[in-house]
């Protein structure tokens, strides 16, 4: 696996201290024209955004700020127990438009990345989210024709299985056991989840994603949140 180091600017220590992080977020860039673009703008000091790894759609991979500092890709963001997501995670973006399929080259340079930083930090497949996962209703990346079954299968994210039936009433508390914390609606909550779960869902929460999500819960529950860690 080649990286080419592109520094940004933008970037800054992990506030909690700790520089390993715990999670690592999915992004597309949401930009047309290959990672070009992107990395001009995430090095751009008045932007103030990056991300730690920017991926093109011929698989190049771009480190544009080391793993142990904060990069600035979450935003405003909650999951499980962290608030700061950006002193939590690595930000890996793909360069896609948002609307097309990722290139086979690239998801295998994901795969390659993914195996790399979650054996050298310690990250099991629990933590590795989309952007959409701790930033719903503001986020919709990695998007609907992100293959996350995929990387479930090689171990590099989770998928549920399916369960036992399970009261729809239930969906919320078994989705914030999960991870998903973020203080939205519950249509917001369900429209998250089933980005990621359940691609192509509509209507009102059915047994089938509270079953879903009480199985996640039950595998891969997020740590308790004793208090609030504020976002600077």
């Amino acid at each position: 696996m080649q990286i080419t180091d592109r520094p940004s600017p933008n970037h800054g220590p992990r506030k909690d201290g700790n520089p390993r992080p715990d999670l690592i977020v999915i992004h597309y860039t949401a930009m047309t024209g290959g990672p070009g673009p992107a990395i001009k703008r995430l090095c751009d000091p008045g932007t103030e955004v990056s991300c730690h790894y920017v991926i093109g759609e011929s698989g190049d991979i771009s480190r544009l700020v080391p793993d142990h500092l904060r990069a600035w890709h979450a935003g405003v963001g909650q999951w499980g127990q962290w608030h700061d997501i950006n002193s939590r995670s690595i930000g890996i973006e793909l360069s896609n438009d948002g609307a097309s399929p990722f290139p086979a080259d690239q998801m295998t340079a994901l795969e390659a990345l993914l195996r790399d930083l979650m054996g050298r930090h310690a990250i099991g497949a629990e933590g590795v989210i989309g952007h959409s996962d701790c930033a719903p209703g503001r986020k919709i990346d990695p998007g609907r024709r992100f293959d996350w079954q995929r990387f479930a299968r090689q171990g590099l994210a989770v998928w549920p299985k399916p369960g036992n039936p399970a009261d729809s009433g239930g969906f919320r508390t078994h989705a914030t056991a999960f991870g998903y914390t973020a203080p939205v609606d519950d249509d917001t909550l369900l429209a998250a989840f089933r980005l990621r779960f359940r691609p192509g869902a509509t209507g009102p929460v059915t047994a089938t994603d509270a079953s879903l999500a009480a199985d996640l819960a039950r595998r891969f529950p997020a740590p308790r949140i004793d208090a609030p860690t504020p976002t600077a």
